[in-house]
């Protein structure tokens, strides 16, 4: 196993006195927001399974966790050792079917130990009001509309089958065309805002990430979108000038030419 002390005194000589003066002003939430970007590109690079540029992101997101870290040891809030202990005491107490002599045979049991063990945990750390307390407000869109769902579900509320989520999608549909129609702006956002977090408990039930749907659609529409501007480059085509039923011509080529 690699050392990871180089890049710790890396970070060291960059805060140092004669380091780097941007480095040196660096605050834990400057440094998260950083973070943040480089598990966006880490995620790219996973979805398009670019092994080159995920051992690079990795490379990245790993910094900026030990520079994160390096800010706190040096004001004396806690150690590297302190945070090691405490994940690895976490994750043996977490899995005790593996370090102990607890007995899964499912996936849902052993969800369902996982769950127990946290809610343990936290009746030990902080009293929580509600079921959704435990759900981090600046998490992303997307992925806090599946974290409030899935903890709504812990609870016992929840749709019995995908169908019903499907009909209820279907229902949030008609309800933002007719807030479109009929409703202020606001209205029409809200209503939107349903389809979305229904569409999220739609991914929960096909047993997929909503995220990573996400970043994939994405992926297949930008590679489709790029592969029908260099067509229209080779050709000397201006998309603007393009009519509608022209666009869909091309954009169908570049369909069949993206997917083979």
């Amino acid at each position: 196993m690699e050392t990871i002390v180089p890049l710790l005194d890396i970070i060291r000589r960059l805060r140092g006195k004669n380091g780097c003066a941007w480095d040196r002003k660096q605050t834990p939430l400057s440094m998260w927001k950083c973070a943040a970007e480089e598990l966006y590109e880490l995620e790219e690079a996973i979805v398009n399974d670019d092994t080159e540029n995920i051992c690079e992101e990795l490379g990245d997101v790993l910094f900026q966790i030990l520079f994160v870290l390096e800010i706190f040891t040096e004001n004396n809030r806690f150690e590297f050792s302190h945070v090691i202990n405490g994940i690895t005491e976490k994750m043996i107490r977490r899995h005790p079917h593996v370090y102990d002599t607890a007995v899964v045979e499912t996936d849902e049991e052993l969800h369902r130990q996982w769950d127990k063990i946290k809610a343990i945990e936290k009746e030990n750390t902080r009293v929580l009001e509600s079921a959704l307390d435990s759900v981090p407000k600046g998490m992303p869109g997307l992925l806090r509309a599946l974290n409030v769902s899935k903890s709504a579900v812990k609870v016992g509320f929840d749709w019995e089958n995908i169908h019903q989520v499907l009909d209820k999608v279907k229902e949030e549909i008609q309800e933002f065309e007719t807030a479109l129609e009929t409703e202020s702006r606001d209205e029409a956002m809200m209503e939107f805002g349903d389809i979305l977090f229904s569409l999220v408990n739609v991914a929960r039930f096909a047993g997929f990430h909503p995220e990573t749907a996400l970043s994939s659609a994405t992926a297949k529409f930008e590679g489709r979108f790029r592969l029908m501007e260099e067509c229209l480059r080779q050709e000397k085509i201006d998309l603007k000038h393009l009519s509608p039923k022209e666009k869909e011509a091309h954009w169908q080529r570049a369909k069949l030419g993206y997917d083979t």
